[in-house]
């Protein structure tokens, strides 16, 4: 699992000279403050040089301070809690142009998450989904409207698809076979419930498709295939709106890809929904 750069500074304290573990002192105790600090001004409030705070970038692994700083923006954004992020993301924004600030966070998250996933990774995924006996979609607050969204998309496709609910768990996961599939999504701060339910559907043979920010999420170890999303937003919340279009994808990739399985499926409900009247008609 990847270590963020607070516990890389800590895991590295003792190689850093007596000036640089100064430095390192205060970025821990005003990671906030120090995240949006330039340099000189960083080496002003620590009362040292900025060579020995480039040099202690160095020591981390950074290519330089502005390396540093970019991961502990980050680290702020993705692993605090909502109040922080909102305060750190306030730092950035201009309220005059919130709207079109939006809108390029969205597709910035969009095109981030094409850059994560490769073809491969999403075949393999089209191919576990429609071999499965059974789905199952798991997705906690922010997460759950992906999770819904799959679900409804696959039971339209294939009519095997469940939204996982927490309470019905322990019963469902006792009949879990490695025919069956289990979806998780979930992004920082991370649902210990997810995690868990991960965990559990591992040790009861389920395939575990994992839809999270990266290789450094605690799902890692329970997944056999992990889609990583961009999930950046610019106020205090996790978007969707990455998440949203892999599960469209998907869903739009698997009904083109097996148009001969799908149209039948959808030649067979649509009588049904004629029936009950599901749509208006003028």
């Amino acid at each position: 699992m990847k270590t963020n750069v607070i516990q890389l500074i800590q895991n590295k304290a003792s190689e850093l000279t007596e000036s640089q573990r100064k430095v390192a002192d205060y970025i821990i105790k005003n990671a906030m403050d120090v995240a949006f600090l330039t340099v000189d001004q960083l080496a002003g409030l620590v009362g040292t040089s900025t060579t020995t705070i480039m040099r202690m970038a160095f020591k981390l692994g950074f290519s330089g301070y502005a390396e540093f700083q970019k991961e502990l923006q980050e680290l702020l954004r993705n692993r605090v809690d909502p109040q922080t992020r909102l305060q750190v993301n306030l730092k950035e924004i201009d309220e005059s142009d919130l709207l079109v600030r939006c809108a390029e966070k969205q597709i910035e998250n969009i095109r981030s998450t094409m850059d994560l996933i490769d073809s491969e990774t999403l075949n393999k995924m089209m191919d576990m989904i429609c071999s499965a006996n059974q789905i199952y979609c798991l997705g906690a607050r922010t997460s759950k409207p992906v999770a819904q969204f799959l679900n409804h998309g696959f039971n339209r496709l294939f009519g095997n698809s469940h939204l996982a609910n927490e309470d019905e768990w322990p019963e469902k996961a006792t009949d879990f076979s490695p025919s069956d599939l289990v979806i998780v999504i979930s992004f920082p701060r991370y649902s210990s419930k997810m995690i868990n339910m991960a965990r559990v559907a591992k040790q009861n043979n389920a395939k575990i498709i994992s839809i999270t920010d990266g290789y450094s999420s605690p799902l890692v170890g329970y997944t056999d295939l992990l889609l990583p999303c961009s999930y950046q937003s610019i106020a205090f919340h996790n978007s969707i709106i990455g998440p949203m279009f892999i599960a469209d994808y998907l869903i739009s990739a698997i009904a083109i890809n097996y148009s001969d399985k799908t149209k039948e499926r959808f030649k067979s409900i649509e009588p049904i929904i004629t029936d009950l009247g599901y749509h208006y008609l003028d």
